[in-house]
């Protein structure tokens, strides 16, 4: 749960209020099918476009400024700001996110935002936790040899293969409740659906019980063996040519050629004509991996003026054709990158545009919110994926694979044509959840997603039986009222600027709700048509 606070040491500039006295209220850019781009949002509270050295240079600043701000915001004196993002407003705003240390310790749980009016008062806070950050030691009672091995026992009983635990390092645990003493512990193996794991395992060092566990590789499913004729950017080496974007950050595309480690081989190609079509050239993956690349960052930096996924002008990397048969794709934050498998047979590479898409923006997830992959926050991480991945299969305006609120559509897993995910109702999917409940947490976070995309769909469309782009879709809503959209531009905006500039780690959906009221607020005011849809819409999926 995030906790909102506000500084009273200097002139406060209560945004936030209005949001709390609005919040009674039923309540960007997204792309229109057949649209080839949008500018970025001109609004007073839209993030402005930074060059990758200003961006340096900002959280350099802010780190210069970060005792001073630890002392105003009243942490104890074994707290430590450690900055990691700074964003700007068209209207002078500043929002700088920060992460936590104690005593030199990691606090996991201890990231905050700090927003800063264009006058230089402090706005408010926004926390992963409102617990005060202490422990009475730092010393540990169980060894590091003890949590690495409950660790490995955990990695184990997930059924996870080949384990081998890295070194345990000692933090303080702030995500459930009293912080305390913990190790972290990262199981690196793999999954028993092959995939690659690195669960993230944290140990209490005075009883050696284990908090929690969270897996660190984050998948996702789709299928496309083309896009139609596409272009994609590559460089010259020598007589030939290597499939590296040098346009988009250096993006490069590797074979890994059904290997599971490693980068594999760099793309190479004699005459720059790559693939034909079908699975059966091992380029055609790589050339629908790499144009799945740079629609997303072209989505990216035309809808915000970001560069990049960390907004730092520089390209993760795709790996393609990763083991035998592999069902899946994903994206790793160790690697900065992503992994495509060739589906059943080997002969359906998961790598379609929204597939792409959806990896990308958990890269960009992590650099920004860091949603914890778990419960209500693993529901959100999902479903921005789920979003984005959406926003840039429109973006791109290609017939052979038009824009659709449909998830995986390509792939036909069950054999019978349909979606992997339904954004108009997600429990066409037979797993989803389309409304919150109590026991949202205990869903897989593709599941626990539904609401998010529920919420999404009814922001940007509006509830009701309607075709779009020759589709057909019939939204509900958990209370049968009826929610008018404001279309995707709006609605892709609002959640950018939530995620980027009010969730944390911990984030769950009442937060979400509003994290997106308040951006609602920032880009379009509190009293606007915008304002009122986002709450209808929250509404619309039981999140009041």
């Amino acid at each position: 749960m995030n906790d909102v606070s506000f500084i009273t040491s200097r002139k406060v500039v209560l945004r936030t209020t209005a949001l709390a006295a609005a919040a009674v209220m039923t309540v960007g850019l997204g792309f229109q099918a057949g649209s080839a781009g949008a500018a970025e949002s001109t609004a007073p509270g839209a993030a402005t476009a930074v060059s990758p050295s200003q961006r340096t240079a900002d959280i350099r600043a802010a780190q210069s400024e970060a005792g001073a701000t630890a002392k105003e915001l009243g942490l104890g004196s074994q707290e430590k700001l450690i900055a990691r993002d700074v964003i700007t407003d068209a209207d002078g705003t500043v929002h700088t996110r920060y992460e936590r240390t104690y005593a030199g310790l990691p606090v996991l749980g201890g990231d905050l935002i700090v927003h800063v009016a264009p006058d230089g008062a402090v706005a408010g806070v926004d926390k992963a936790t409102s617990a005060k950050i202490a422990v009475s030691s730092t010393a540990a009672a169980v060894s590091s040899a003890t949590a690495e091995k409950k660790a490995t026992a955990t990695a184990v009983a997930a059924d996870n293969t080949g384990t081998a635990a890295e070194a345990p390092r000692k933090v303080v645990w702030a995500r459930a409740g009293k912080p305390v003493l913990a190790y972290e512990t990262v199981v690196n193996g793999v999954q028993p659906d092959g995939t690659p794991s690195e669960l993230r395992v944290v140990t209490d060092a005075a009883t050696g019980k284990v908090l929690d566990s969270e897996e660190q590789i984050e998948t996702g499913t789709g299928e496309s063996m083309y896009s139609g004729s596409v272009s994609v950017g590559t460089t010259a080496n020598g007589s030939t040519f290597d499939l590296i974007d040098s346009v988009r950050g250096g993006h490069k595309t590797y074979n890994l050629n059904h290997g599971t480690t490693g980068t594999g081989t760099l793309f190479n190609d004699a005459d720059d004509k790559w693939g034909d079509g079908t699975a059966g050239n091992v380029q055609t993956a790589g050339v629908d991996a790499a144009y799945g690349a740079a629609m997303t960052w072209d989505f990216y930096k035309s809808a915000f003026g970001r560069n990049g996924i960390a907004n730092d002008g520089k390209a993760a990397y795709s790996r393609v054709h990763y083991g035998n048969a592999y069902v899946n794709a994903f994206w790793s934050d160790s690697c900065f990158c992503m992994t495509y498998g060739d589906g059943n047979g080997d002969t359906h590479p998961l790598t379609s545009l929204d597939v792409a898409g959806h990896e990308m923006s958990h890269g960009l997830t992590s650099r920004t919110a860091n949603l914890a992959y778990r419960g209500e926050s693993g529901g959100l991480n999902e479903a921005t994926s789920d979003i984005f991945g959406t926003a840039v299969e429109w973006y791109a305006a290609n017939t052979a694979d038009a824009g659709d609120y449909l998830i995986g559509e390509k792939i036909d897993i069950r054999g019978n044509g349909s979606p992997l995910r339904y954004m108009d109702k997600p429990s066409k999917d037979g797993n989803s959840a389309d409304y919150w409940s109590t026991s949202l947490k205990r869903l897989n976070v593709h599941y626990s997603s539904g609401p998010a995309n529920h919420f999404f769909y009814l922001l940007s469309e509006g509830s009701g039986a309607k075709t779009i782009g020759g589709v057909s879709y019939n939204s509900p809503t958990y209370d049968g009222s009826t929610v008018t959209g404001i279309g995707r531009d709006k609605a892709v905006q609002i959640w950018y600027k939530a995620l980027t500039t009010y969730m944390t780690s911990s984030t769950n959906y009442a937060d979400a709700r509003l994290a997106t009221l308040s951006a609602a607020t920032d880009l379009y005011g509190a009293t606007s048509p915008e304002f009122a849809a986002v709450n209808a819409a929250w509404a619309g999926v039981n999140v009041k």
